[in-house]
């Protein structure tokens, strides 16, 4: 049966009547919410905690002792009197990459050449593997010990350099892990106490930093500046030789960080800008949230709160790893902490503790000496304003929402305070989007498009009886309701022809439309990314949401026969279409075969861990115990 209508962008899809989907009928107000309701709760994804639930709830969160979960922070390795570890590199991880259960990918390094940092569009770079970044490196005003991280790009399958284990691109080894808690029970044994040398390389190097955190300002303090102007002059000498966009956002954002703690702001902020459009460039989710974070982190200490709370909030998509997530909200609530919104920091360490479940210790111990600061600050000038919501951070726009009119039975739109400010006279609404909505005025049937004023941009007599929701500057529209579907744009500008059967709205430039019964993808020009030879187009997330289409991270679920797999935004095949049910996780893929059994692929489509769970819930407890060292620096 033809669908009238795309769903609204993220919302799993269900059959609606050929009227159109997503459009509010008279009769039915309950379907819409209020102008209170949409100013409070119509946050998108990565939205900003919760008001808690009575104003004293931060209050009560300090003087109850803080979280139960937040204990004392891990001690150090030469605390414990065991040979310490030589330190991951500090930057973005990719997925974890292994042959099978037990047996991980070689780590790799990125190829390295001579040549003027600039930035390389995305065709110009090999498809990228997302990169996995969780943690925090950051700990206590007590010293902890070094953070790390794993990843296995493309760009980087066949190099095995001597510097392997440098910033995004160590794989993990999970047999390794267990080699390693043997060697250190035998080390205490040994009464080996041994530390070993600063690590050469400079990523190496800035993980292995003992940061301390001001127990007032809540900033990071390098234990040795001048080993630190070291590690950053490193970081400048291998900047010289990155030639594709990932190692370069990589590099100039770390030397972010360095320049950042050693107070040269101005330093720090050219580098940290820069590596954000490089990796903006690379298209990789993650990469981009680091870069964003670090950014932000530049900012805050600069003063520029605005601007880094933005940041923070971009950054922070459901669809990254909850270890980075926890990571986002943390410096998101110190930014919080010094512009006096406790309440709001409050919430961002709430939600920090929540996404890792009390399983972090250092970050339990970063959140004690936080909340300790924040009650000190608050006995003296309060918790400060009322918490923000994602739209207020990002500045968007408060568009008017559907009111309806009982005794008219008609539609009409309000502002954020209930104040009527486009007239009830249509049959059906739709909310806005991009600040365009469609309407139907009781004698017509057909569709028309208004603007946040309700003037008229495409007028009725255009003829469309089923429309979609505008989405990156595009909406589907059908003129016969029942398929035929092409995109048009706000001035009714076709650019993409009539010719698809059902379609759904674009995400991330890509739109899954179906085609002489098989669902494909194209992109905003109408190009055909994803052959139309599917059964199937719609991606099933780890935190249970369906999209339709594809990911942040430009992947798609696909399924052929009954039988589920991956597309990438180019149209690769990712995972070949074997296999009952497929997850997208946020590092990897999780799988069930034939029996039930739960197993997991790396980004590769490579088999990570063996169909051995009866649930999905034993594969991800076991990718989370393959990242426990995962860590970057912001």
């Amino acid at each position: 049966m033809p669908v009238s209508e795309p769903p609204v962008h993220g919302v799993p899809h269900s059959e609606p009547t050929p009227a159109t989907q997503g459009s509010i009928t008279a009769g039915r107000p309950a379907d819409v919410e209020t102008p209170a309701q949409a100013a409070a709760g119509n946050v998108p994804v990565a939205r900003t905690p919760h008001s808690p639930a009575g104003a004293d709830a931060p209050a009560a969160m300090i003087q109850e002792g803080r979280p139960a979960a937040v204990g004392p922070a891990p001690r150090a390795p030469e605390q414990a009197g065991v040979p310490k570890r030589t330190a991951p590199a500090p930057d973005d991880a990719a997925a974890p990459t292994a042959a099978s259960h037990g047996t991980a990918a070689t780590p790799r390094e990125p190829t390295t050449t001579t040549n003027q940092p600039r930035p390389v569009t995305p065709a110009q770079t090999q498809e990228p593997a997302p990169a996995t970044t969780v943690g925090d490196a950051p700990s206590t005003a007590a010293t902890t010990g070094p953070s790390g991280e794993e990843a296995a790009d493309h760009e980087t399958a066949d190099q095995h350099t001597a510097d392997q284990h440098t910033a995004d691109h160590e794989a993990i080894d999970p047999d390794a892990a267990s080699h390693e808690t043997a060697d250190r029970t035998v080390a205490e044994d040994a009464g080996n106490d041994e530390q070993e040398a600063r690590p050469a390389d400079p990523e190496q190097a800035l993980a292995a930093v003992r940061w301390r955190l001001h127990p007032e300002t809540l900033r990071e303090e390098a234990p040795d500046p001048a080993a630190l102007r070291q590690i950053r002059d490193g970081l400048t000498a291998k900047l010289a030789g990155a030639v594709d966009n990932r190692s370069r956002a990589r590099l100039l954002s770390l030397r972010s960080v360095a320049s950042r703690v050693l107070g040269e702001f101005d330093d720090a902020l050219a580098d940290a800008r820069l590596a954000l459009t490089y990796a903006e460039a690379t298209g990789e989710l993650r990469r981009t949230a680091l870069a964003r974070a670090r950014l932000a982190e530049v900012l805050r200490w600069r003063g520029e709160h605005a601007e880094a709370d933005r940041l923070f909030a971009e950054a922070n998509s459901p669809e990254l790893p909850d270890r980075l997530r926890a990571l986002l909200h943390e410096h998101a609530g110190r930014s919080c902490y010094d512009q006096g919104r406790l309440t709001e920091a409050c919430l961002h360490f709430e939600r920090a503790l929540d996404l890792r479940q009390g399983e972090d210790g250092e970050l339990n111990a970063r959140t004690t000496l936080a909340l300790d600061a924040v009650a000190e600050r608050a006995a003296v000038g309060g918790f400060g304003p009322k918490p923000r919501s994602r739209e207020e951070l990002l500045g968007s726009a408060q568009h008017p929402v559907p009111t309806f009119d009982e005794d008219q039975e008609l539609w009409g739109y309000a502002d954020a305070e209930g104040e009527l400010v486009i007239a009830h006279r249509y049959a059906e609404v739709q909310p806005f989007r991009e600040g365009l909505a469609w309407v139907r005025r009781p004698e017509a049937s057909r569709w028309a498009l208004i603007d946040t004023t309700g003037a008229a941009l495409i007028e009725a007599n255009n003829g469309y009886r089923a429309v979609g929701s505008f989405s990156e500057g595009l909406a589907w529209v059908s003129m016969d309701g029942k398929g035929r579907w092409m995109a048009v744009d706000p001035t009714n500008i076709v650019k993409i022809p009539p010719g698809y059967e059902d379609v759904r709205p674009f995400r991330g430039g890509l739109a899954a439309v179906r085609q002489n019964g098989g669902w494909g993808a194209v992109d905003r020009t109408g190009q055909v990314v994803v052959p139309t030879r599917y059964h199937g187009l719609t991606t099933a997330l780890a935190d249970g949401r369906q999209v339709d289409g594809f990911t942040e991270d430009g992947l798609a679920g696909v399924e052929l026969a009954g039988r589920r797999g991956v597309v990438d935004r180019t149209g690769r095949v990712v995972v070949t279409p074997a296999y009952p049910v497929l997850v997208v996780h946020p590092v990897a893929f999780l799988v069930a075969d034939e029996s039930g059994r739960w197993g997991a692929l790396d980004r590769r489509g490579d088999p990570l861990i063996d169909p051995v769970h009866p649930d999905r819930a034993g594969v991800v407890a076991e990718i989370d115990r393959l990242l426990a060292d995962a860590s970057p620096v912001l």
